[in-house]
């Protein structure tokens, strides 16, 4: 597995009001609340990853990890950087064994209705998506081949160019191609989330002005809080939430200058930001990292060292890759449960928080894969 990498703005009046601060109970801390609230609505990180052992079933340690995330659905991305067809298939099929082997624990996510089924049977839900096109061989018919496998969330790039459009590491690389522009029309046929977190401004553009269902950013940042080509600028953030989207932050190092790595208010500012500019129905979690904590030891940062040094050779990395995967603060398996409790400190009603946690990108995906 790869490293784990209804409608438009509300009203001026509701939205001041959504993100006006809300003062605390005096009996209820936000801990309290947040714990509370954080058990109640649907959590969902929009791209992140359950441990995996391989062939082997999960060790029982791992399985009450999940469980005890609180985490209800996650979407996994697979076929890495640049997998190609069968390799990515090989990937489909792991996880429908991980579900198989632990049915109590995990299961599929394939229509909206799964995703408060899972909350319903306590099991957590997995969303399968892709990143890089390098699968998809340049073919429209492989869209129908991965959503009849139950790919429910693809890229049409991912950092540099793919036959389809171009990524965020080719400023200049133009945007939809011809193959493109018929594979947005397909995807929108087939019920697919486009995703855009990989895109250039150009191809952002292209499929915002193109696509007939709301436009995701599964995971990214953003560019007026730190300057970085996987953050995405105001201008941006307003056109997605225009068209009925949704932005979920990621946990990655680009949320602050190399060489420092970031940390929990970093990581909140990029979040107020994104409330601020594109609206609390518009903003989500997405935080490219798995369930399992980033391994700070010797051996885990030497593993970082050896798949940066793959993706780098590969002409693939983005800048700034010189930091780990995590935020100082949000390094736990509860993270989203933590970042709930800082919105509530911070003054954001429950709604607002509920959104964030799940709801959000929950509403748009029921509304991108109805038939």
């Amino acid at each position: 597995m790869n490293r784990r990498e209804f409608a438009g703005l509300a009203g001026g009046a509701v939205l001041a009001a959504a993100l006006a601060p809300h003062a605390a109970s005096a009996a209820e801390s936000p801990d309290a609340r947040a714990r509370a609230l954080y058990r109640r609505v649907l959590v969902l990180d929009c791209n992140s990853s359950p441990p995996f052992n391989g062939d082997q079933p999960l060790a029982p340690a791992d399985l009450e990890m999940v469980r005890s995330s609180g985490i209800d659905v996650l979407k996994l991305s697979l076929g890495g950087i640049n997998s190609n067809f069968a390799d990515t298939v090989a990937e489909i099929g792991q996880v429908a064994m991980l579900i198989e082997r632990h049915p109590e624990t995990f299961m599929a996510v394939r229509t909206a209705a799964d995703l408060r089924r899972t909350q319903q049977e306590r099991r957590l839900g997995i969303i399968l998506s892709f990143e890089s096109a390098d699968m998809l061989g340049g073919r429209l018919d492989s869209f129908t081949v991965f959503r009849d496998l139950g790919v429910l969330v693809m890229q049409l790039s991912y950092n540099r160019r793919s036959p389809f459009a171009a990524g965020v590491m080719e400023p200049d690389g133009g945007g939809l191609t011809v193959l493109g522009r018929d594979a947005v029309r397909e995807m929108n046929r087939l019920g697919i989330a486009i995703d855009v977190s990989h895109a250039n401004a150009a191809t952002t553009s292209d499929v915002l002005a193109l696509s007939q269902r709301p436009v995701v950013m599964t995971h990214a940042g953003c560019a007026a809080v730190h300057a970085h080509p996987r953050n995405k600028s105001d201008e941006q953030l307003r056109a997605l939430a225009a068209k009925g989207g949704v932005v979920g932050i990621y946990d990655l190092p680009y949320l602050t200058a190399s060489p420092r790595q970031p940390q929990l208010a970093d990581y909140m500012q990029h979040l107020a930001h994104a409330l601020e500019v594109a609206g609390s129905e518009h903003v989500g979690i997405g935080s490219d990292v798995g369930i399992e904590p980033f391994d700070t030891s010797p051996k885990g940062m030497a593993e970082f060292q050896q798949q940066e040094a793959v993706r780098t050779a590969s002409g693939l990395a983005a800048p700034e890759e010189d930091r780990p995967t995590y935020v100082e603060g949000l390094n736990t398996p509860h993270r989203l449960e933590i970042i709930a409790g800082e919105l509530l400190k911070r003054g954001y009603s429950e709604r607002v928080t509920e959104g964030v946690l799940g709801g959000n990108f929950a509403r748009v995906f029921t509304e991108i894969w109805s038939a």
